[in-house]
């Protein structure tokens, strides 16, 4: 019987790696040969455990170089997002434990300050790296830290993340402010969908259209770098090709002294380049790094995402192991309704931040491109971009992560809402998503929303409900509208031919009992149906409603369930402020609760919640059917008696 250990590749020089620290002691060569090794070993331990793959595979020589030049943890090393810090993690004293990476009370699928001294800033967000780089420069400066700790700060961000206006801000801080710091742009032409607009192109004319390659390291900046005698002619030289070459002008002029591109597999260049802008740079400094995404795995370099992530594969031929599908995933059904909808009103866009196929929109880009907008990791002119297009009579639909949502929220409060403009908000990722973690968990945007005066908020409770979300959002001109969803399949009910359009603001009612109403807004539906059975098995029969709108509330269906029902008990999929704090001060502002009304909200704990599947993470949430169950009992003064009889 073959086993994991058998499989496993052989890594001699690997296995002489504890940390960073016993790089030193090797030859060039045995780091070119221990960079083959890591390929391997990060190859072999995603495909037991599943990941980001292609990310980590594009920069295992830069991974193996950066550690072999500079001195972590004292320097800090950023890696911007950090899905590609796997190779990091393997060479910094976790490799045992890759094994557990991105499931319950294992390793982060990116890189967390409490897990290791060797991830000295939290990631998974892109286009932070250059700000928290700029942030360490200045603490080592003022004395943040003693010498022994704080030394050199690098960032490594992708082509991808520095389309996003952070980025350039960050840049053009540390620019102006001068300070020793170094950041890798780590060229790989792909983020997780291809890049898109003009800074793409612009790196793209770096290494394609370059005149004059026997001069191009004066052309392309570092003069400072070179000896001395050298360093006049060598400015004379790049003065003279700047009109004729394309260089590293742009981040010249935002203060950085550019050097690149270089191949970002190739030792032979990395290791001297790194070397020596470590041992002359005074100032900030951009390296420019070509790298190919999924390199030395031919299943992700032939990927249309560059093998982004995967489940748990055959190393052999690269298949993933996927369990069958019992019904269609909620974006899915979104990128089909959105598609129909636009094919009968051509009035419809679509917009989304670098995540075409994550959000659904793959079919409305291949129906209708030229309506279809993919702006780059760029979240806050997605928001306002749509917003412009609304105001402009057309009907946009603004296809996010609810993580990411977050990053346009200035944005949704002063270009949408004010504005009253009719921007479609498709909230994909809503609540707990599992392996991703708290960094990805769609835990606020209910609660960020509902308070916005004219904002429509709606959750679909299966996918059914999401058709019809989706035709109402379609139909709704009279201000923003939001539907959030989450992650993964639905629950395989009956699909409707053609979704309705729903009358704002009205919930349904789903089940008729007695003395314990739940009002459930997304899909803990389920769940609450799980609940219900299981106290009917008691001979409580609890009356069961979907809000469907957390804003505008249902006000009638609301004040009826509180005045046939001595308890009453709302559930989300969102944190405190949401949906059951606007039912609360309803409730209150009509003084319900002065007729001895008993109420509770099942929200989000006050915590971050670590990854774990979605099941266990809202296990850790109390909010499982078990622990709706248990909820109702403890209301209803019933749990003590159980207990009694247990």
């Amino acid at each position: 019987m073959t086993t994991d250990a058998d499989r496993a590749p052989k890594t001699p020089l690997l296995d002489r790696i504890s940390t960073p620290t016993d790089m030193k002691r090797l030859s060039d060569g045995d780091l070119a040969r221990l960079a083959d090794e890591l390929r391997a070993e990060t190859i072999h331990s995603v495909s037991q455990t599943g990941g980001h793959l292609g990310a980590g595979l594009g920069v295992v020589e830069l991974t193996v170089a950066l550690h072999a030049v500079f001195d972590a943890p004292r320097d800090k090393i950023i890696w911007d997002v950090s899905h590609q810090s796997y190779p990091h993690k393997i060479l910094t004293g976790r490799r045992d434990r890759m094994k557990t990476i991105r499931q319950k009370d294992g390793l982060s699928g990116f890189t967390k300050r409490s897990e290791s001294p060797y991830d000295p800033f939290g990631a998974a967000h892109s286009s932070t790296s250059i700000s928290a780089a700029l942030g360490f420069a200045v603490a080592r400066d003022l004395g943040g830290a003693c010498e022994t700790e704080h030394g050199d700060a690098v960032a490594i961000i992708g082509d991808g993340a520095m389309s996003a206006g952070m980025a350039f801000e960050a840049l053009n801080n540390a620019g102006g402010l001068g300070k020793r710091m170094f950041v890798i742009l780590n060229d790989n032409e792909m983020s997780i969908a291809p890049p898109v607009g003009a800074l793409s192109s612009y790196l793209s004319r770096l290494y394609t259209e370059q005149p004059f390659q026997e001069l191009k390291a004066a052309a392309k900046g570092a003069v400072s770098l070179l000896p001395g005698p050298f360093q006049q002619g060598a400015r004379r030289a790049k003065e003279m090709l700047k009109g004729l070459a394309v260089g590293g002008t742009l981040f010249e002029e935002l203060g950085f002294s550019y050097l690149g591109p270089i191949d970002g597999h190739d030792m032979e260049q990395l290791l001297p380049i790194l070397r020596t802008v470590h041992q002359r740079a005074t100032g900030p400094m951009l390296i420019h790094v070509l790298t190919k995404k999924g390199k030395g795995y031919a299943p992700a370099e032939g990927a249309d995402d560059g093998g982004h992530a995967t489940a748990k594969f055959d190393v052999a031929t690269g298949k993933q192991s996927k369990p069958p599908s019992n019904a269609p995933s909620y974006t899915s059904v979104f990128g089909r309704e959105l598609a129909a909808h636009a094919s009968r009103d051509d009035r419809i866009v679509a917009v989304t931040a670098a995540m075409p196929d994550g959000t659904g929109l793959g079919l409305m880009a291949e129906r209708y491109p030229s309506r279809t907008f993919d702006v780059g990791i760029a979240e806050q002119h997605a928001v306002t971009f749509a917003a412009g297009m609304a105001a402009g009579g057309l009907r946009p639909f603004c296809a996010l992560y609810s993580t990411f949502l977050q990053r346009g929220y200035d944005q949704v409060v002063h270009d949408v809402a004010i504005q009253r403009l009719p921007v479609r908000f498709a909230i994909d990722r809503a609540g707990l998503v599992g392996a991703d973690g708290a960094t990805h968990a769609g835990s606020y945007d209910i609660a960020f929303l509902a308070n916005l005066p004219g904002f429509v908020v709606m959750a679909a409770a299966d996918e059914a409900e999401l058709v019809h979300m989706v035709a109402t959002a379609a139909a709704h001109d009279d201000g923003p509208i939001a539907f959030r969803y989450p992650r993964g399949e639905g629950e395989g009910v009956t699909m409707p031919e053609r979704g309705e359009i729903l009358e704002i603001g009205k919930g349904r009612m789903i089940e008729e009992g007695s003395r314990v109403a739940i009002l459930s807004f997304g899909t803990r539906l389920g769940e609450v149906r799980r609940a219900a059975e299981a106290l009917r098995a008691r001979g409580i029969r609890p009356t069961i409603a979907d809000a469907r709108f957390a804003k505008p509330l249902d006000r009638d269906m609301i004040l009826q369930l509180a005045a046939d029902h001595e308890a009453l008990i709302t559930v989300e999929e969102g944190a405190v402020g949401g949906f059951g704090s606007h039912v609360a001060q309803l409730l209150s502002n009509e003084g319900v609760f002065d007729h001895g009304l008993k109420f509770r909200s099942m929200v989000l704990p006050d915590i971050f919640i670590d990854q774990a599947s979605p099941a266990d993470m809202y296990s850790v949430a109390g909010m499982s059917g078990a622990q709706i169950e248990a909820k109702v009992l403890e209301l209803l003064d019933i749990a003590q008696i159980a207990d009694k009889r247990a």
